[in-house]
This record gives C-alpha cells, sequence and structure tokens, in this order.
C-alpha cells in the first residue's frame, strides 16, 4: 500500500501568520496616519497661532531632533518588551501627542508645540517596534515583505492627507478632526498589535546569535550595521528631496502653475507607493544588492531626467523613476538589518537614526546648494548619493552565518518525496489516516 505524504502548515500556524501580516499592514498605516492627519491641518493651525517660516521649521526641527533622539533608546526598548508591548504602549502615546495638538490649536500654543515633540518621539519608538515585527514576519514567511509593509505606510499617509482636505473643505474643526483621529489610533492600534507573532521579541537562541553576544560590539560599532545605515542614508536624501523640493522645481523651472506642481508632488507619492507594493517581488528576484543597485540605477536616471530634461513631459518621467526607485531603499536596509532576531531591534534602531538624518539634513542641503546654483542642478545631489550607495550595496547580503541558522518563528520543512509517475502529488494528497 502506497502511502503519499503532504508537508502542509498546520492551519492554526497559518491563520497566525495571516492575521500578523495583516495586523502589520495596518499597524504601519496607522503611523502613516498619525503623522499625515496634523501636516494636513498645518495651515490652519499656522494661521491661528501665527508662527512665521522662522518658528514653524523650527518647530518642525525640533519634532524630527526627537524622533532622531529616540530611535537608539527604541532598540533596547524593544528588545527588553518586544514589539508587540511597544506598539500598544506607543499608540496610547501617540494619541496623548495628537490630543494635546488638538488642545493646543484651541487653548494655548506652548502645549501644541509640546504634543508635536511628543509625537515625533514617540513615533521614532514606533517605527522601531513594528519595523522589527515586520522582519519578523519575513522569517517566518521566508520571503520579503518589508516593501510592501512600507507601502501600508505610504497608504497611511494617502488617506491622512485626503481626510485631511475632506475635513478642511467641510470646515470641521481642526481640533475635532486632530482629536477623533487620535482617539482612532489609541483604540485600534493597540486591538491591531494583538495579533502580531507571540515570539517576535528578540532573544532567540542559537549559535551564531551566542557568537555575536560574546563579541560585546555595540550596533554602532558593528561595521556592516554602519554601512547598511548609509545605504539607508542615501536613499532618505532622495525620499525628502523628492517630498519637498518636486512640486517647487517643476513650478519654478518649467514656469507651470502650482497645480501642476502640485500633481508632480502626488505622481511622487503614487510612484513611492506603488515601487513598495511591487518590492518583494523584485527582492525576490534580484536580491537585497541587486535591488538596491537597481533601485540607486532608477533614482540616479530620475532625477538627472526630472533635473536636465527640457519639458514638463520630461519632468514627470522622471518623477516616475525617481519615486519608484527611492521607495526600495529604507525597507530593503532595514530588512537586511533585522536578519539576526536577537540583535535586530538594536541595529534597526541604529539603521533608522543614520537614515533619518536624510530626511532631516537632506532638504536643507539642497535649499542651500539652490542658492549658490539652482534649485533643479542642486537636485543632482541626489544622484551622487546614489552612486555612493551603489558599491555598498553588497553590505546587504545576508549574513552567511545567519543565513545558515534556523529563522526565529519557523518550523523546519521535511523534503516531500518526488512522486513516482502515475502517483498523485504530495501538495494534493493527504495521509488516509484510515488506512
Amino acid at each position: 500500500m502506497r502511502h503519499v505524504y503532504a508537508v502542509v502548515a498546520p492551519e492554526p500556524r497559518r491563520r497566525e501568520t495571516a492575521a500578523a501580516v495583516r495586523s502589520t499592514h495596518a499597524v504601519f498605516a496607522g503611523l502613516g496616519l498619525a503623522g499625515a492627519t496634523w501636516a494636513s491641518r498645518l495651515p490652519q493651525i499656522r494661521a491661528r497661532v501665527d508662527w512665521d517660516p522662522a518658528s514653524l521649521g523650527f518647530v518642525l526641527l525640533m519634532m524630527a531632533v526627537g524622533g532622531v533622539v529616540a530611535l537608539p533608546l527604541a532598540g533596547a526598548v524593544v528588545t527588553r518588551v518586544g514589539p508587540r508591548r511597544t506598539v500598544t504602549a506607543v499608540a496610547v502615546l501617540v494619541g496623548v501627542a495628537l490630543g494635546a495638538v488638538a488642545l493646543g490649536y484651541a487653548l494655548r500654543a506652548p502645549l501644541l508645540v509640546a504634543g508635536l515633540f511628543l509625537l515625533g518621539t514617540t513615533t521614532g519608538f514606533w517605527d522601531v517596534a513594528v519595523t522589527v515585527h515586520a522582519a519578523a514576519v519575513e522569517q517566518r514567511l521566508g520571503r520579503s515583505l518589508m516593501p510592501r509593509f512600507f507601502a501600508g505606510f505610504s497608504l497611511g499617509t494617502v488617506a491622512g492627507a485626503c481626510l485631511g482636505a475632506l475635513m478642511t473643505a467641510w470646515q470641521v474643526p481642526v481640533s475635532l478632526h486632530i482629536g477623533g483621529i487620535a482617539l482612532l489610533i489609541a483604540l485600534v492600534t493597540p486591538a491591531a498589535a494583538r495579533h502580531f507573532l507571540p515570539g517576535s521579541a528578540p532573544g532567540g537562541t542559537g549559535a551564531p546569535q551566542a557568537k555575536a553576544d560574546r563579541s560585546g560590539r555595540t550596533p554602532w560599532r558593528d561595521p556592516r550595521t554602519v554601512v547598511i545605515g548609509l545605504i539607508a542614508l542615501a536613499f532618505t536624501v532622495a525620499e525628502g528631496a523628492g517630498s519637498n523640493w518636486i512640486s517647487l522645481t517643476v513650478s519654478d523651472r518649467h514656469h507651470t502653475t502650482a497645480t501642476l506642481g502640485t500633481l508632480a508632488y502626488a505622481t511622487f507619492l503614487a510612484a513611492l507607493t506603488l515601487g513598495r507594493w511591487l518590492g518583494p517581488a523584485i527582492v525576490d528576484r534580484l536580491g537585497r544588492p541587486g535591488a538596491l543597485r537597481a533601485a540607486a540605477a532608477a533614482t540616479a536616471a530620475g532625477v538627472v531626467l526630472f533635473a536636465l530634461g527640457p519639458n514638463s513631459w520630461t519632468a514627470f518621467t522622471g518623477v516616475v523613476l525617481w519615486g519608484t526607485g527611492a521607495a526600495l531603499g529604507f525597507p530593503v536596509t532595514l530588512s537586511a538589518g533585522a536578519d539576526e532576531p536577537v540583535r535586530a531591534a538594536d541595529r534597526v534602531g541604529v539603521i533608522t537614526s543614520i537614515g533619518y538624518c536624510g530626511f532631516v539634513g537632506g532638504p536643507p542641503l539642497i535649499g542651500f546648494l539652490a542658492g549658490h546654483t539652482a534649485l533643479a542642478p542642486a537636485l543632482l545631489v541626489v544622484a551622487v548619493f546614489m552612486a555612493g550607495s551603489v558599491p555598498l550595496a553588497s553590505t546587504a547580503r545576508p549574513d552567511p552565518l545567519i543565513s545558515r541558522a534556523p529563522a526565529q518563528n519557523t518550523t523546519p520543512v521535511t523534503p516531500r518525496p518526488r512522486a513516482r509517475q502515475g502517483e498523485p502529488d504530495a501538495e494534493q494528497c493527504a495521509p488516509d489516516r484510515g488506512q
């Protein structure tokens, strides 16, 4: 009697993994929604508190600094308490921060500033925690998903911006709008985080992890982690430059209306989101180093075409290439930093800290260069950063020592026997326990 064995993951495990994927998408989207909500009402906020451009720039800088300062600490927190508890606690604090912004708009400007600083700090913790969990989901499934999770973040920002536009058009009070989103995030995000993988907190055991622990080397002194952080920095410069300068450059260089400039910016965001949604297929096909090189080449080509092209059509073509290429860099570097589960949180914190410097410093750098040349030529510095990232891309290759170890939260899969001619395939049949 022939027995044909099926190698099928237990149904509860499949359901648990599917729920973890959905919850990770939701938490990434919530992070994007939190940031876009208050930003979508920034014109009304600025008018209410009467900030001049310098004051507004200082507040935005303090927000960014709060996030950058929090990121190295976030690694230690996530390592100790795990992604699920960190996201649960931080989501409540993000709700409190947005609530302070809402009350500060209605009552006093200092409370508003304190709320924005708290928002920048807490989202730094949120970012590291959800990224570490996303890496654990990748390792369980054995394929790349990080870019698609970041597409969820992008969709959250788009949803927040669109909702803000509707609230403004319907003349919904700023405090009511932001306060409602604060309550939504504080309630829904912890509920979503309940479906995180139960073992996604770092701290697994194994020979490769033990060796890393005995080395005593902090992530800031680990060459691979720092180099991956520099790759992340290059791509965040590209992403930040696109977000801040595309609309203005199109309007100035091609003498078009502000509407066309806004459309160019929307095209960049759409290309960014699409590139992240399609990213896993690219990473699985080319590998991390190949995907990073292809992304850098596309970004550089897009920036050059955008900055030097003769008309608005070439500018829009450049924007599509720019956004699609920039989409992959940051998620892929974070995935590479989380290869070793026991130190994933600390390494992701370091990579995110280095990468966020591109968001903070990239746009002012381009503005400084534009003051000496013009805005379009100044954007070519993005292509220089992309060229510098290409020789570093091989660093994102999985560590051979780590890749030989069993991934955390995975179950060894026994190779199924090859069916003889005329026999049904093993995947299609389960053993008949009654025989």
